[in-house]
């Protein structure tokens, strides 16, 4: 079979895997069922280690968006791994990727939940090395090493759940013992790491050294998604809990990726760093108690955000691999139907009436209403979802509305593949808020607020649309603004300085820790005790045996005479 071949067949063939299980899930949420196949694999003193697969409308529906959006991805990647020499090694690491996530959506059990989570930590940092440069093995090293702290909390949760006696958290969702503290403590870390919440949201940027394929899927439904998922399989565990603490990161996480995305110029870093804050948004309404609303989020933005990256691979692609967005510029004469894309994903981003990301943000944010938070809490909630608006506006500004500002003539071409594959993804961006919505929450939502309450969110997403355009212009022409504030924008778009902190600050501590400990032990009091003195004693033996052996004759008549006067003096 053909390279050409073998990316379509499996575009296809994910595509209507993906419409069977949308078809499934809306299946079991209207018979109310749900279907566990278990494996025992072994009994370990009357625990049994299972393999366990479940069957509920939310399983079937998260899987059946990650394997459409994955057809589109792989439909697109033929056009633009079309030159690559190993394009069948980038397939087959895709479709690893796409099936370790499979399986993470599927197991209601943490030891089979652990086979998903360590495949997906695994072959993503086979693809964000995939270009293998230097940029690539430290963007792969920093998100393996975070990913693999995630790893062993997991491994420390199957620990604690022999206290269970099984490891399905099915069955343990309302039961409240006081060890189960520690449980929940330990799964919000792995999801923390995974979902790259403060502080370990350094590598998701990082990760953008991958392919823009596989960025596309790795920010839309897989791998950032596994850590919200697993949160909300435990939701109800972790109702019994006080959650402030982290409900507090995961703001902060929103405000700081939203403030730095606004002081960025790297396109896909851009599109990293609203990312994060579309999963600060997911993780802070599910710590106030609503998984649903968290995972309704979670399926709407998937589909926007894949779109986003696909453009921006397109957009990429013709402007000769520069991700500068002060090079591009007027591209909607060049790149028609990839901008009319590009807008659609951007407004969806917004929350423009309508589009799907409207229907989940806004419910969220009308639901925030009623929390009775403080004021802090409710203006940071407010001016970053504010932030998300005025940086998906500068980037409009930056990509569109200017004139060109590339000087070399760039081959700009639309791809049917490529424009294919967004076209779909255009369809979702649109209709799927509104399906969803219908499908889900089977008696419609009804929030009874104050005007001032009503308003103020259209009235949030009106100014910040200004003050992002005119932030765009006040950029363009006063350069001299980044010269003065350097300090504070450098610390702003370098997302507090989070990255140094997660490089350069702990491989300098553990350096100079091993560097104390080779001179201590290895150069030191350790080589003299340990080394060289078992060299001696070998030394001291070996020339004891070579004694014995050139003087035996001599020994034996000594030894003789010795022992006849011992005895002669008894």
């Amino acid at each position: 079979m053909s390279n050409f071949s073998l990316y379509i067949y499996m575009s296809i063939t994910l595509f209507f895997l993906g419409l069977i299980m949308i078809l499934s899930g809306f299946n079991f949420m209207y018979n109310n069922m749900i279907y566990m196949l278990d494996w025992e694999l072994l009994s370990l003193n009357s625990t049994l280690i299972t393999f366990t697969l479940i069957f509920d409308w939310m399983s079937m529906m998260f899987s059946g968006c990650v394997f459409f959006i994955s057809s589109m991805v792989v439909f697109y990647s033929h056009s633009y791994m079309f030159d690559d020499v190993y394009k069948i090694r980038f397939l087959y690491l895709v479709l690893m990727f796409i099936f370790s996530m499979f399986m993470l959506i599927m197991s209601p059990n943490l030891i089979s939940i652990l086979i998903g989570w360590d495949g997906l930590g695994l072959v993503s940092y086979c693809l964000v090395i995939y270009f293998q440069n230097y940029k690539s093995y430290n963007a792969g090293a920093l998100t393996i090493l975070t990913n693999r702290l995630g790893d062993v909390a997991i491994l420390l949760s199957i620990s604690w759940m022999m206290n269970y006696g099984s490891w399905h958290y099915f069955y343990y969702l309302n039961n409240n013992f006081d060890w189960s503290v520690y449980l929940i403590y330990l799964l919000i870390f792995a999801g923390f790491t995974k979902s790259a919440q403060i502080p370990f949201s350094s590598w998701l940027p990082a990760a953008m050294a991958a392919p823009t394929p596989v960025s596309a899927l790795v920010h839309s439904s897989t791998l950032v998604t596994a850590g919200v998922y697993l949160l909300i399989r435990f939701s109800n565990l972790l109702m019994l809990f006080d959650c402030n603490f982290f409900l507090i990161l995961s703001m902060m996480t929103m405000f700081m990726s939203g403030l730095g995305a606004n002081f960025e110029f790297d396109l896909k870093k851009i599109i990293a760093l609203s990312t994060l804050s579309q999963l600060g948004l997911m993780m802070t309404i599910l710590f106030l108690g609503y998984p649903i609303f968290s995972f309704f989020h979670l399926l709407t933005h998937a589909f926007f955000k894949a779109l986003l990256f696909l453009c921006a691979g397109l957009i990429i692609h013709v402007m000769n691999n520069t991700q500068d967005i002060r090079f591009m510029g007027g591209l909607m004469n060049y790149l028609p139907m990839t901008v009319t894309c590009f807008l659609i994903s951007n407004l969806s981003l917004c929350g423009f009436p309508y589009l799907s990301g409207f229907y989940s943000k806004d419910l969220i944010l009308e639901t925030f209403s009623f929390e009775g938070s403080n004021l802090f809490i409710y203006l940071i909630m407010y001016i970053s979802v504010g932030l998300t608006v005025s940086y998906s506006v500068r980037l409009i500004y930056y990509v569109l509305m200017t004139s060109p500002n590339s000087y070399s003539c760039q081959s700009y071409y639309e791809d049917f593949y490529m424009n294919f594959s967004m076209v779909f993804l255009v369809l979702m961006s649109i209709i799927s808020g509104s399906l969803i919505s219908w499908m889900i929450f089977f008696t419609p939502s009804f929030l009874m607020l104050s005007f001032c309450m009503k308003i103020i969110t259209i009235v949030v997403i009106l100014l910040s649309m200004m003050f992002g355009l005119k932030f765009s212009e006040f950029n363009k022409n006063f350069n001299h603004y980044y010269v003065y504030n350097y300090l504070m924008i450098n610390f702003i778009s370098n997302m507090w300085f989070m990255p140094n902190y997660s490089t350069y600050l702990s491989s300098k501590i553990f350096s100079n820790f091993t560097f104390s400990t080779y001179i201590n032990f290895e150069s030191g009091w350790g080589e003299t005790t340990f080394s060289k003195l078992s060299f001696f004693y070998l030394v001291i033996l070996s020339k004891l045996s070579q004694l014995f052996y050139f003087n035996n004759l001599k020994v034996y008549m000594f030894t003789f005479f010795l022992f006849i006067f011992i005895f002669l003096v008894n």
